[in-house]
């Protein structure tokens, strides 16, 4: 028996269904959530940016950070998702999936799954549909998710 999961997700929560009928309802079986993509960059700093020399004066400015930190903690959340299936599928727990996402998310888990994982996405929606009931998310999704007997 083929088992599908949908993940669902922006920067900040992830919903995984299963759909366990091509042409079938899903069925929520999990919530991911990541508080710090909602904060505020100023509130992931931890204090005033450090103090840098220019090259080739005596000039003294600001350092800029080397990454935006609501970015980061976009990228640390992609990670834990997709930590999350590649684990789950090497178990054995679904063998199909599907992924929905705002296009920079979904860019950002595509890159973060193992090849293994990627190898067995069916779909890929890139749109935001993570606060839809879950039989708007499918009404969504491809007729078919995935080749049925």
């Amino acid at each position: 028996m083929r088992k599908m999961w949908v993940v669902v997700a922006d920067k900040a929560k992830a919903r995984i269904f299963l759909a366990e009928k091509p042409l079938g309802p899903l069925t929520e079986l999990e919530t991911l959530v990541h508080p710090e993509s909602r904060l505020h960059a100023r509130e992931l700093v931890a204090d005033a940016p450090g103090r840098t020399f220019d090259r080739g004066g005596e000039g003294r400015h600001a350092k800029e950070p080397p990454m935006d930190p609501k970015e980061n903690e976009a990228i640390k959340f992609a990670i834990e998702i997709a930590n999350r299936l590649n684990a789950a599928r090497a178990r054995g727990e679904f063998d199909r999936l599907g992924l929905v996402a705002a296009p920079a998310f979904l860019g950002l888990l595509r890159e973060r799954l193992s090849p293994e994982t990627r190898a067995i996405v069916e779909f890929e929606v890139d749109k935001d549909l993570l606060h839809l009931p879950p039989q708007e998310i499918r009404d969504r999704l491809p007729e078919r998710l995935f080749p049925g007997v």
